[in-house]
């Protein structure tokens, strides 16, 4: 006995043609009972829908979401804001791969952009897709799921199968070829390939989303619930805005925040080498790049209304959890950088996470700590999916939503990232040594091979801590103290207690080798916290090194 294939319909006029429907798992493995107590809805009615929104490179600490009014209204407002919402790793697809997985990336080995890296790779598809929440929403829970937008950075290469490869767990199947464009980009629809130009009413990558995810909910089965991921371009570059936005935000300028346009003292010497101050061009430059990154986001908000609109429009609103994040944040000057992320700073680490659905009161902020390696046990928790079956590192924050009292919870996160460079001197830069990369014109590098470091975030009731390790030869430390220094401008790494340094060493060390139950163990200022300096030494006497992921 199988799922049947879903009816299809004529598509809207001006949209895209609707997707096709991709061959169903076997209802027996429903059958056999993987969802069939459901945390997210009452006993015996369906189990809830669930929409994730995922923006491309959007900030949370320089204003990423001021742009996004109907976001914040028809998500926040009816909902919950997150306002400490992390990324265990400040790049594109090992982050995305931390959503899908739940795993850190240490576990999902996903480590930069490169097929190399395992971006989308042949070892990628083999041992992690089979176990992403979507492939256990639609193979154990009898979900239809849809995905539209980008995938991984090397999705559609031809060394990983191409555009054939449809990931398990996708009913329909709507993917970007490679990076976020606007116009003239490939997607492939079941794993055939399309084409698409630059006429903006036909083309434009985030309308065609919003079309396309629009006749998704249209024409799928009103007898199963549904999963949808809709991961958009903006405000990724090369930030081409709808046309009607272009001109907007003209006297919108990038944040001159205390750490905007200083020198990193004290830093990581790729931070010490930005040039400061930084030359007029840079900062038109970045200014300009902040205000078409905002332009870029407006039609994301077109979007976000038109979804919550059909939703209530087929009564569907109120049985649905709807989040918005991004995966990652961004810069544009701090510490003289001009723009990118990659950073182990507030600004390229924190996100925006916003979350509406059954059970959850209007308008509500929450503190609690949480990481996008949590999105996909808090959805699978709405699914009503036993989560001691999967291998996921992150833990449902579903109690946080729906307002559990005395809840016992985590006090800190790893974030880690493995620097990418070559052993060779950029030709524009031959006063810089080999192994830098994302170079600028004025020999302004935002990356290099030893950019490697791993790091705890640990907030609780009495600290608002990070403690950063590099794998360098200085064996570099960078300690921050939040609450006093919100900007990170003083590096305390020499002036913090001994004791306390020697603990959030013990817990990263801990932390770069946890999996599943391991790494939801008590942080350092939690009362079940037990430091045994002796754990520190391996059996030969000399202390542990830090473990750093490597290339596969």
């Amino acid at each position: 006995m199988r799922l049947l294939p879903l009816a299809l319909g004529v598509p809207r006029r001006g949209s895209p043609r609707h997707l096709p429907y991709c061959s169903s798992a076997p209802l027996l493995l429903l059958l056999l009972g993987g969802c069939l107590g459901v945390s997210g809805a009452a006993a015996g009615s369906r189990r809830p829908n669930v929409v994730l929104l995922l923006a491309d490179d959007q900030d949370e600490v320089l204003g990423g979401m001021t742009p996004l009014k109907k976001t914040k209204a028809l998500i926040g407002g009816m909902g919950m804001t997150f306002s400490s919402a992390y990324v265990p790793s400040a790049l594109c697809c090992p982050s995305r791969a931390s959503i899908l997985t739940g795993k850190y990336p240490h576990n999902h080995h996903v480590v930069n952009n490169t097929l190399e890296g395992n971006c989308s790779s042949k070892s990628w598809q083999k041992i992690q897709e089979p176990d992403t929440f979507p492939a256990i929403l639609r193979s154990m829970c009898g979900y239809q799921t849809f995905f539209a937008g980008k995938y991984l950075n090397e999705y559609g290469a031809p060394d990983a199968g191409g555009l054939a490869h449809v990931p398990l767990g996708w009913s329909y199947w709507y993917a970007l070829e490679k990076n976020s464009k606007y116009y003239n980009y490939t997607l492939s629809i079941n794993g055939k390939a399309r084409k698409h130009g630059e006429n903006y009413s036909v083309d434009y990558l985030t309308d065609v989303l919003a079309n396309v995810s629009l006749d998704f909910l249209d024409y799928k089965s009103n007898s199963e619930p549904f999963f949808m991921m809709i991961s958009t371009p903006a405000p990724h570059s090369p930030w081409t805005a709808a046309p009607q936005y272009q001109n907007t935000f003209q006297n919108v300028f990038a944040p001159r925040n205390k750490n905007f346009n200083i020198h990193g003292t004290n830093k990581h010497w790729l931070i010490r080498q930005a040039k400061t101050p930084m030359t007029n061009s840079s900062i038109q430059f970045l200014d300009n790049a902040f205000r078409k990154r905002w332009q870029t986001l407006l039609s994301v908000d077109d979007l976000v209304e038109k979804l919550v609109k059909r939703l209530e429009f087929s009564r569907e609103l109120n049985d649905t959890y709807i989040f918005y994040t991004s995966d990652n944040g961004y810069h544009t000057g701090q510490f003289s950088l001009p723009i990118d992320k990659r950073q182990l700073y507030e600004f390229d680490i924190k996100v925006p996470l916003l979350v509406r659905g059954p059970g959850i009161k209007p308008n509500q902020t929450s503190k609690m700590l949480v990481a996008n390696i949590d999105l996909g046990p808090t959805i699978l928790d709405i699914a009503g999916y036993n989560l001691n079956k999967t291998q996921m590192d992150g833990m449902s924050f579903l109690p946080i939503l729906k307002g559990a009292s005395n809840l016992t919870w985590r006090s800190d996160v790893l974030v880690e990232y493995q620097g990418e460079g070559r052993n060779v001197t950029d030709p524009t830069c031959p006063s810089l040594s080999p192994g830098v990369s994302q170079c600028f014109p004025d020999c302004v590098c935002e990356d290099a091979y030893n950019n490697t470091y791993a790091c705890v975030r640990t907030m609780s009731e009495m600290w608002n801590l990070q403690y950063c390790e590099f794998d360098d030869q200085e064996v570099f430390v960078e300690v921050y103290n939040l609450t006093a220094d919100p900007h990170q401008i003083n590096n305390i790494a020499k002036s913090i207690d001994p004791e306390l340094l020697g603990k959030m060493n013990y817990r990263l060390m801990m932390l770069q080798s946890c999996s599943g139950p391991t790494c939801r163990t008590p942080g350092v200022f939690d009362p079940g916290y037990r430091f045994d300096p002796r754990l520190m030494f391996n059996n030969h006497g000399s202390v542990r090194t830090r473990r750093f992921s490597k290339h596969l």
